[in-house]
């Protein structure tokens, strides 16, 4: 699942007249970023892009792949969890990759990782982080601490990717249309079923306009290694 359907306000004016996924980011959209990661990860079997805001910019986009299914919230945006629940028939899987468009990655695969990790016997919530001191672009104090088992609880320090897998039962839990996937990771820790890994590779958040800058930049100082 790629989240697509925000208003991108943070990006703005940028947005005004195309939506966040469309940004270009080293000469590519930041939707073509993330669909290359989960086309080399090696483990997606089905991808589903959620639409809502400027939806035909990003439908236009995409003409070109059949391979991905669309979801388009309307009336309302549905926010990450709603958008999941109202995506699950396309996606038809008990657990889920989920990712944010608006960030850039280097390093290993942030999804094949995952999968890597991925126990569904222990976990409802597995998500990738980065430290703190690492997340470039962004702003905060960080979200979740992590215990040597992987265990994770709120707070500061490690810094949420936008990455992550989680077993689609935990949904039924939240009985509301709109929500955020906040509230199925709440309902985790309190299980003892929230776990996260440390994505070792570099990671930007794209969520302002001067944070294309400095993505551009980290991804050049890659490619040259």
């Amino acid at each position: 699942m790629l989240f697509a359907a925000g208003f991108g306000t943070r990006m703005a004016p940028l947005t005004d007249d195309r939506p966040k996924p469309l940004i270009k980011v080293g000469g590519r959209a930041l939707i073509d970023h993330a669909l290359a990661l989960a086309d080399e990860s090696g483990v997606v079997a089905r991808k589903v892009v959620n639409l809502h805001y400027l939806a035909d910019q990003i439908r236009a986009h995409l003409s070109d792949r059949p391979d991905i299914a669309l979801s388009h919230e309307t009336p309302d945006i549905l926010d990450t969890g709603g958008g999941l629940r109202e995506a699950m028939p396309l996606l038809g899987a008990e657990h889920v990759m989920a990712l944010n468009t608006d960030a850039v990655w280097t390093g290993p695969n942030p999804l094949a990782a995952l999968a890597g990790a991925w126990d569904a016997d222990r976990m409802d919530a597995l998500l990738l982080l980065v430290p703190r001191e690492r997340a470039l672009g962004h702003t905060g104090k960080g979200d979740f601490a992590i215990d040597p088992e992987g265990r994770l609880t709120r707070s500061p320090g490690h810094v949420y990717t936008g990455a992550q897998i989680l077993s689609t039962g935990v949904l039924r839990h939240v009985p509301d249309r709109v929500f955020s996937l906040n509230r199925v990771w709440d309902i985790a820790q309190s299980r003892g079923r929230l776990f996260g890994i440390i994505h070792e590779g570099g990671w930007c958040d794209v969520g302002r306009p001067d944070c294309i800058a400095i993505a551009e930049t980290m991804l050049r100082e890659a490619a040259d290694v």
